[in-house]
């Protein structure tokens, strides 16, 4: 049994403050918003015409559909199209430079959750995820059994 009180549930507590600036973004599965961008094609901005490793372009459709997408200028695509022939690198030699650089780009566009906080990202909780989560119970404290010493009494 914990010692102590239990933490009051997230929507009683005091200090609800958002980061100043802080962004919200909506996972575009889960939002009641349409879809607003189609996944630009991979081959486009590939200076070499390589073929892609299936895990490259796995990711690559990973990326256009993570929420983070709505954050996203036209001008990023070609920064992207870099990580992804950075990505392919990897998956087809792997070596830990090339991980090192491509750890290093991927915080330019929020794909870790330590970049989004950085940049003030936040992924919105759907409503589905709100009905989801059960509030904790407060756990019942079970009386004990009498006390003895409850019959004492002062004597005069």
């Amino acid at each position: 049994m914990p010692k102590g009180r239990l933490p009051k549930p997230a929507h009683m507590r005091q200090n609800r403050t958002k980061k100043i600036g802080a962004t919200t973004l909506q996972n575009p599965d889960t939002s009641d918003q349409p879809k607003r961008r189609k996944t630009p094609p991979l081959q486009n901005p590939d200076p070499d015409h390589r073929v892609f490793h299936e895990l490259t372009i796995a990711w690559w459709k990973r990326v256009w559909k993570s929420p983070m997408v709505s954050e996203y200028l036209p001008t990023d695509i070609d920064g992207l199209a870099r990580l992804a022939i950075l990505v392919d690198d990897y998956y087809k030699n792997p070596h830990k430079e090339v991980l090192a650089e491509i750890r290093l780009q991927e915080a330019r566009f929020g794909l870790s959750p330590i970049d989004r906080s950085r940049l003030q990202w936040e992924i919105g909780k759907g409503e589905e995820a709100e009905r989801k989560r059960k509030p904790q119970r407060q756990q019942q404290v079970e009386p004990s059994p009498a006390d003895p010493r409850g019959i004492l009494g002062v004597v005069k």
